[in-house]
Parts: structure tokens; C-alpha cells; sequence
């Protein structure tokens, strides 16, 4: 419920409903999504908060897009693994000055969350705390009409099913 700023020169800032998946052990060359499963902790509510023309136009490393001061919102709390159940069975929801935007479900993405963990562990070394987004659904400005990007004054609400919500104002750097 903290303020999002959006970055001087930003003319692009975007929003993205998540899936967050928090590691609770120290994980590398898992094999499948059963021992994928062993490693999370637990899940929260993301807002993957995104400056497309940071992240598309200046570098053809997505960092410089995603990683602004206050992006990433993460919260309000950890939900367990074993009090989510199953990570493919949960709502994402997002409105922006009170439309809906998003509207999606986790049973709708491309890889489950066990594949992606697995998947990551082959390449690096997932610490306990580190935090992977899922994803969004569709919805995001840049895939609107108008691309009606967020601008200072805005409110964003956004939650996932059985994990909270999120309610930003976004101000200017």
C-alpha cells in the first residue's frame, strides 16, 4: 500500500498482476516438478510494475525496466505452501483508477509454477528469499488500445485468490 514512483523520464510505466513464488531452500538441478514443489515456501501478491520503453527501447536486457525504485510491490504477506494448495487454481485480479484490466487465472499459464522452478534451478542457484515471478495475464496497457500507461495519481488494486491484495497511488521520482 506504499507508493509507487514513477521513474524521471518515464513515459511508458505499466502494470502486471503476479504470481510471486518465494524459495525456502537452497535449490539447483531439481529433478521435475516434485522436487520443485519441495523448494517453495510459499507464495504472495506481485505487481511487476514495468517502464516499457526503459525495458524494450534502451537495452535489450529487461533490468533497466523492471528494476526502478518501488517497482515490484510484494505482499501483503507470505502465504505457505501448504495453505495455498494448488498454485494452479488461483485468480489474478487488477483495476487501474477502478477499471478492471486483468482478469486471469494461473490455470491459464504457458508453464506451472513447478516447471519454472525446476527450469531456473538447471541455470542458477536459487537462494531461501528469493522471490521468481510467474507472469501476467493479459490486460497490461502495452496490449491496449491507446496504451493507456500509468501516469502520477493513478491507483492501482490488484490481488491474487487467497493471497491478498495490493492497493498502490503511483507519484513521480
Amino acid at each position: 500500500y506504499d507508493e509507487v514512483l514513477i521513474p524521471r523520464g518515464s513515459v511508458k510505466s505499466d502494470w502486471e498482476v503476479e504470481l510471486a513464488v518465494v524459495i525456502g531452500r537452497r535449490a539447483r538441478y531439481l529433478d521435475g516438478p516434485g522436487a520443485a514443489r519441495d523448494v517453495i515456501a510459499g507464495y504472495a501478491v506481485s505487481h511487476d510494475v514495468s517502464e516499457r520503453e526503459f525495458q524494450l527501447e534502451y537495452s535489450p536486457q529487461w533490468d533497466l525496466g523492471k528494476s526502478c525504485e518501488t517497482f515490484n510491490p510484494l505482499g501483503p504477506w507470505l502465504v505457505t505452501a501448504d495453505e495455498v494448495g494448488d498454485p494452479q487454481d488461483l485468480g489474478l485480479h487488477l483495476s487501474v483508477n477502478g477499471v478492471q484490466r486483468q482478469d486471469g487465472h494461473t490455470q491459464d499459464m504457458i508453464f506451472t509454477v513447478e516447471h519454472i522452478v525446476s527450469y531456473l534451478s538447471q541455470y542458477m542457484v536459487l537462494e531461501q528469499g528469493d522471490v521468481i515471478n510467474t507472469g501476467t495475464p493479459a490486460g497490461v496497457a502495452l496490449g491496449l488500445p491507446g496504451t493507456p500507461f500509468l501516469r502520477p495519481g493513478d491507483t492501482v488494486e490488484l490481488s491474487v485468490d487467497g493471497l491478498g491484495s495490493q492497493c498502490q497511488t503511483f507519484g513521480q521520482a
